[in-house]
């Protein structure tokens, strides 16, 4: 039952879709311009940098504020602390999962980014310390966002799974199998929305942020 409250709590939380907000605010829906998207990249090209801060701002800490108070509430207890994480996953899977597919819009949303970023950054600082170092240089190297965010995804698992196995997290040995199968699903998912992308890195074609 905790795992489904945690899901749909996430999802409901992944409706709080910033850069369409935002670009109502400013007499557009962000939706139509750029890449399609409603998330922050699409925003930072369409509206600037200020406009794209914010809106990472916001989808990041939708999903940072929910894992943090998932983590407090069951890590605090003797008999669930041993799956507070597992339960932490659940909770940004369904915010990533609201911000991807939010049904008032037609289940057409954001590429997950920046929730994922705030899961990443709920969960350990070293995990965000990797996976910042690797985008950061990433895209300084690339100008390539979506490639700093592929490899995000796939930092994201590995270290993870490295922490996990080794005991970081303080799981039961037996949640560790649901831990690993939920950090693929986040990982997958945030690959296969970047298919497009992917597809025109490997043409030569892909846009660079600057």
């Amino acid at each position: 039952m905790e795992r489904i409250i945690c899901l749909a709590v996430g999802y409901l939380c992944g409706l709080l879709q910033t850069g369409y907000i935002y670009g109502r605010m400013h007499g557009m829906d962000i939706r139509q311009h750029g890449s399609g998207n409603s998330g922050a990249t699409n925003t930072l090209r369409v509206l600037g940098k200020k406009a794209g801060l914010i809106v990472f701002l916001g989808d990041a800490l939708k999903a940072l504020i929910p894992c943090t108070v998932v983590r407090l509430i069951f890590g605090g207890q003797p008999e669930t602390a041993g799956i507070a994480y597992v339960y932490m996953l659940y909770m940004g899977f369904g915010v990533i999962l609201g911000h991807n597919f939010p049904f008032y819009m037609h289940f057409k949303g954001g590429k997950g980014i920046a929730a994922t970023a705030g899961l990443i950054a709920s969960l350990d600082w070293r995990l965000t310390l990797a996976c910042a170092v690797v985008f950061i240089g990433c895209v300084l190297l690339t100008h390539y966002v979506s490639l700093g965010s592929i490899l995000v995804a796939v930092t994201f698992f590995l270290v993870n799974a490295f922490f996990s196995y080794q005991g970081y997290y303080g799981l039961n040995p037996e949640a560790l199998p649901e831990f690993w199968i939920l950090l693929a699903a986040i990982s997958v998912m945030a690959i296969w929305r970047h298919k497009a992308n992917i597809k025109r890195l490997l043409a030569g074609n892909e846009n660079k942020i600057f």
